[in-house]
């Protein structure tokens, strides 16, 4: 399950060890984390990073399966993450270490900033693969966060993106050596804690408006 601590100006946030999905009580446990970011005073900023072979491996269709009932409230709780990440008042930054796959990749893109490992690792929307369409907002989302050719790619294809190539296709900021995936995501992290706050809110609210728009729609969030 995810921890959070904080260093100084950074808080640390791991998303766990394993492959990370999206199941109800991870999305709670990250909210949860999110609140104690949000309640912070004076400088801060947020790194986001997982310790296993996997940063996410996205939905968690296992549980999806079982609860095919409750279907739209977890899309609903799923993108209402999304949005809040994308909203946080205080630089967000994915330290990507492992695999981010379908909604742990859109997970990255609701970050500020991505740092990825150069040598290992894939960042991959397979959703055309495992034929599951992209809901309204999150494809408002990557489109929001990815250039217009790139995210054509990567929604069509399902190409599975390497550190470097990811850098090249401007999906992260910057690809890192082994080991130094984390302190990079502080480092940029730590350089913009001051910019916490209300005003950082406002402009990311105002700059992202139709994809949170799309995100927050709670009474058609399939489509």
């Amino acid at each position: 399950m995810p921890t959070l601590e904080r260093q100084d100006d950074v808080f640390l946030l791991d998303l766990g060890d394993g492959e990370n999905r999206f199941h109800p009580a991870w999305i709670t446990a990250l909210d949860n984390a999110l609140d104690d970011v949000e309640k912070a005073e004076g400088p801060c900023a947020l790194v986001t990073t997982a310790t296993g072979k996997f940063y996410s491996n996205g939905l968690d269709l296992d549980w999806l399966t079982t609860h095919s009932d409750q279907r739209q409230d977890y899309i609903v709780s799923v993108q209402q993450l999304f949005a809040r990440l994308l909203s946080l008042p205080v630089i967000t930054v994915a330290a990507v270490d492992g695999h981010a796959f379908a909604a742990g990749a859109m997970l990255t893109l609701a970050h500020d900033f991505r740092v990825m490992r150069a040598d290992r690792g894939f960042w991959c929307l397979p959703e055309v693969d495992v034929d599951i369409p992209f809901t309204p907002g999150m494809a408002a989302l990557i489109q929001a966060r990815l250039t217009p050719q790139t995210a054509h790619e990567a929604m069509l294809t399902g190409r599975r993106y390497g550190g470097t190539d990811a850098a090249s296709a401007r999906i992260i900021d910057h690809a890192a050596a082994e080991g130094a995936v984390t302190t990079t995501a502080a480092g940029l992290a730590r350089t913009n804690a001051g910019r916490a706050g209300n005003t950082l809110a406002t402009i990311k609210s105002r700059m992202y408006a139709p994809a949170l728009a799309a995100l927050r729609d709670a009474d058609n969030p399939l489509g």
